[in-house]
């Protein structure tokens, strides 16, 4: 018999919602776009984001907690401190260049700040894409296939307190700017992920999220205002409508992975992954990789330089 009471709401375990507790905000996702970027000390971090002080030092303090950044003194008269990566922190760059991959496709703009990226391996100018390691081959949620793992479950759908604001930039100074707001939108991104393995029909989204009713109707609606979503009627039942991911939707798939495979690792369940993914292309477990489009290897923080440009085109 069930001990657990009728007013707790029940989801599917997930290592993506684990990974997006810790990065699943836009300034969080801002503070770690700017420690790529160079940044390590604390007005570093609030020029580069543009973000307030204590807004900047909660996220600080938040990614400490998680095990992500460190606070170290690197001068004593007086006392001044820098943050440094851990290697849970270290391990969000395949989410970087995830975003990074969808940004170049989706949202690049005459005007707008973008980063050359040179392996240092090869020596040549790269744009990493996200990549079955196995057969080297591009992925996308069509050559995917997934199911139940050792981990899944049901957990209790708690939800941390977290503020909405935009972050949009008005200038040219974020890297990121649109996939932010809706990877920095947990709500968002837990739709999207429904979505993505079949749940398409809002009862059946508001289930497997258990996303208040209000929240999950605006979210909707901004995600088919954004080309992200479009709507259809069910072929069987004109009265009601699915949700379908458009080509710039479906193009997040890598990133949904990269929080995926970073959750499974940080933040795993003792039985095992709650997910498992194969690609069907070459038929091996995925193991997700952002290669170097020029050697076709893994691209690693430590293994790259970068430079930034005012863009003159446009994404295609």
């Amino acid at each position: 018999m069930s001990t657990t009471p009728s007013n707790v709401k029940l989801i599917q375990t997930c290592s993506i919602w684990r990974a997006l507790e810790v990065v699943g905000d836009a300034p969080t996702l801002l503070v770690i776009q700017s420690y790529w970027l160079g940044a390590r000390r604390f007005d570093e971090f609030c020029r580069q984001t543009g973000l307030l002080k204590p807004v900047v030092s909660d996220r600080l303090k938040r990614l400490i907690n998680n095990d992500c950044l460190t606070r170290v003194e690197y001068s004593s008269r007086p006392k001044r401190y820098e943050y440094r990566a851990t290697e849970r922190f270290l391990d969000f760059f395949p989410l970087a260049l995830a975003m990074l991959y969808w940004e170049r496709k989706w949202s690049i703009k005459p005007g707008k700040l973008e980063v050359v990226l040179t392996h240092k391996n090869c020596g040549k100018v790269t744009q990493p894409y996200p990549a079955c390691n196995a057969c080297k081959g591009e992925i996308s949620p069509r050559d995917m296939a997934w199911e139940k793992g050792p981990g899944v479950g049901l957990m209790e759908a708690t939800y941390s307190a977290r503020r909405r604001k935009s972050t949009k930039s008005s200038g040219n100074t974020v890297l990121h700017d649109e996939i932010i707001q809706i990877i920095g939108d947990r709500w968002s991104m837990l739709i999207l992920r429904s979505i993505f393995t079949g749940v398409n029909q809002y009862q059946e989204i508001l289930k497997e999220t258990a996303i208040a009713t209000n929240i999950l109707a605006g979210r909707l609606s901004e995600l088919v205002e954004e080309g992200v979503l479009t709507t259809n009627q069910v072929p069987t039942d004109s009265r009601r409508i699915e949700y379908k991911l458009t080509p710039k939707g479906l193009a997040i798939y890598p990133i949904i992975v990269a929080l995926l495979k970073w959750g499974d690792k940080w933040l795993p369940s003792p039985e095992g992954p709650p997910l498992l993914l194969t690609h069907t292309t070459c038929g091996q477990p995925l193991a997700f990789e952002m290669l170097c489009s020029e050697c076709q290897q893994p691209v690693q923080p430590t293994e790259v330089s970068y430079t930034l440009q005012i863009s003159k085109s446009s994404a295609k």
